[in-house]
């Protein structure tokens, strides 16, 4: 690939987006919010991506409209960008039938049956780990489980902020370590590297979060009253496709088999129980996929904006930068990891932040030579902390407004991501 002498000035289009998107949503969640609306949702992220590229096509003008047409084609029909998108219409479509067969409702229901009424926090953790790597989605498990987090607060006397809080950080790291994760497909196939390979790179730093977390719990949960459950009504028919899916990523069967033999099994199950009929289970598919769609576009606008600012040396420009202030491999992974934070608080959302810091990552990889399934897993990591600490995320701003509380008060109690970021910062001084 062609070395572009670093130019500063082709970064523009990033900042554009950052002061539309940003400046917006700070303006209408903290300076004049609209009541019933989350500010950081108000301006579309398509159409701050759309301005920004329209900023991009306007500069460089040495090259031709044409050519920078081509320029954006190249990295829109990128092998690893074309297989993204497909693997997005998939998740969106089993997503969608996974909801309507009764799924996600069943594992969450079976599993919260299960646990002891003095380990109902510490359970509540588990259950979203598991719920949110079955699901591939933060904010299906935090919807599913944060009311019920409020009635084991109430019940067994507990800070209702550190309940709910439990759930967000389950939710996070099974989002993180997710097959069917929109994070992970993005992280993984903007990397040309293996979900498989992600997952052990990235179980190694996630769990023992996880396991500190959980002793945290355990110790909290041991100075409160033991609180009963309540009876929650499943179906295991509905709930076993979910362990089927899991169990086929784990083993590292190929995404777009474990994609479609879920499908295929939340039909049966749904037809067996009777949750399905012909139509809803094509209607469901669709309108799971047509939940993908804004991604998808927001992928594409990205890859463009992506290979114009490549073409016109900002990536260069960045190299450059974190040459000055990073050295060495582990300078280049904490480059990485603090790149995709900053996007990510940029933009408060997981995806859209590694999809942006992506391209660079990869450019930053091959400069130091570090192993791509290391940044595919600090890309996937990295966003997903920022994503569960701000309080403007959809994750919390969801959680709060489920517990009735506020996004702020959630935070101290985010015992999960903060330590997952230690572990980052950990992994990354011990790498060799």
């Amino acid at each position: 690939m062609e070395q572009k002498k670093p130019n500063g000035k082709a970064l523009l289009p990033i900042i554009v987006f950052l002061v539309l998107y940003l400046g917006s949503g700070v303006y209408f969640e903290y300076i004049r919010p609209i009541e019933g609306q989350m500010g950081f949702y108000i301006m579309s992220v398509v159409v701050a991506f759309s301005i920004a590229l329209i900023v991009a096509m306007l500069q460089n003008r040495a090259v031709s409209f044409d050519d920078k047409i081509h320029i954006c084609a190249q990295g829109i029909g990128d092998d690893n960008i074309t297989i993204m998108l497909f693997i997005f219409l998939a998740a969106g479509a089993f997503g969608g039938i996974a909801k309507e067969a009764g799924g996600a409702v069943s594992i969450a229901n079976m599993l919260l049956s299960v646990i002891p009424g003095g380990f109902a926090i510490p359970g509540l953790f588990l259950i979203a780990c598991l719920i949110s790597m079955a699901m591939g989605t933060s904010v299906g498990t935090i919807s599913v489980l944060v009311p019920i987090a409020a009635e084991v607060a109430a019940n067994g006397g507990f800070h209702l902020p550190i309940c709910v809080a439990t759930v967000v950080g389950g939710a996070m790291f099974g989002d993180n370590l997710s097959f069917i994760s929109d994070t992970t497909i993005a992280a993984t196939n903007t990397q040309g590297v293996q979900m498989k390979d992600k997952f052990r790179t990235n179980f190694k730093i996630a769990l023992p979060a996880a396991v500190l977390t959980l002793l945290i719990l355990i110790v909290y949960a041991l100075r409160g009253d033991a609180v009963s459950m309540g009876s929650y009504e499943f179906n295991t028919i509905q709930a076993l496709p979910y362990f089927a899916v899991l169990a086929m990523a784990i083993i590292g069967i190929n995404v777009f088999i474990v994609l479609g033999t879920g499908i295929i099994l939340f039909v049966l199950a749904g037809a067996l129980t009777g949750s399905l009929s012909y139509v809803s289970a094509f209607t469901s598919m669709g309108n799971g996929t047509s939940g993908m769609f804004e991604t998808m576009i927001v992928t594409i606008l990205v890859a463009s904006i992506g290979s114009l600012i490549r073409e016109n040396g900002g990536f260069a420009a960045i190299l450059e930068f974190i040459k000055k202030h990073f050295s060495g491999k582990k300078g280049g992974m904490a480059g990485i990891g603090l790149l995709t934070i900053l996007m990510d608080v940029a933009t408060a959302n997981n995806t859209v932040a590694i999809v942006m810091a992506a391209p660079i990552a990869k450019t930053i990889t091959e400069e130091y030579g570090i192993d791509p399934k290391k940044t595919a897993s600090l890309l996937d990591t990295c966003s997903c902390i920022a994503q569960g600490i701000i309080p403007y995320g959809a994750q919390l701003l969801i959680a709060a407004s489920l517990a009735g509380i506020s996004s702020i008060a959630i935070i101290p109690f985010l015992f999960y991501p903060f330590l997952l970021a230690l572990c980052v910062i950990v992994s990354i001084i011990l790498e060799k």
